[in-house]
């Protein structure tokens, strides 16, 4: 059909320069291999642009004879996996939390925040400020996330210094202390 092109063009009313646009009647197109004018548009057949082999088989036509050639279609591709929802978990770390607040309200913490009641925050001695972690208290289940905005704690071999708000979530107000495990989240 390539080589038609310049004809086809040319009966179909289309100036190769772009100039002049006629109608196509059907007529027109007596002389050439075409049963339908759509075909000029669209295709017969459908194109795919992965065709399938059909297995040989034996010419005697018995089954058990049959040679089978391997399908030579190329294997689809897997699918991606699925994103993570939510936060992903960078590291883990387990030991002992204390909690701090009164006596220390009105201060500025380690990145220059004021320490107020009620907040979500936390001391860490190395993670970067403004780090979150979910923090799980391993005596009762209860979680939260906590930002990072001081520095701490000082005392004995805890791991995580927590705000008012993050200790009474937690449910670690009475004991004062309690052992958890640190997720930092990305």
């Amino acid at each position: 059909m390539a080589r038609f092109f310049p004809a086809i063009a040319a009966l179909a009313g289309v100036s190769l320069t772009g100039l002049a646009l006629y109608p196509v009647l059907a007529r027109d197109l007596d002389g050439f291999d075409i049963i339908d004018p759509m075909d000029l548009v669209i295709p017969a057949e459908p194109v795919s642009a992965v065709e399938t082999a059909e297995p040989a088989v034996d010419p005697s036509g018995d089954p058990a004879t049959a040679i089978v050639e391997p399908d030579s279609a190329v294997p689809p591709i897997p699918p991606a996996p699925p994103k993570p929802v939510g936060p992903v978990v960078i590291s883990t770390h387990s030991g002992e939390a204390s909690w701090y607040g009164p006596g220390f309200y009105g201060n500025r913490t380690a990145n220059g925040e004021v320490f107020r009641p009620g907040t979500m925050t936390a001391a860490h001695r190395t993670l970067p400020f403004g780090t979150r972690v979910r923090v799980t208290n391993l005596w009762n289940g209860r979680k939260a996330v906590v930002r990072i905005n001081d520095r701490g704690p000082f005392a004995g071999d805890r791991v995580i210094d927590l705000a008012h708000g993050a200790a009474r979530e937690l449910g670690l107000m009475r004991s004062g202390i309690a052992q958890v495990r640190l997720e930092v989240l990305r």
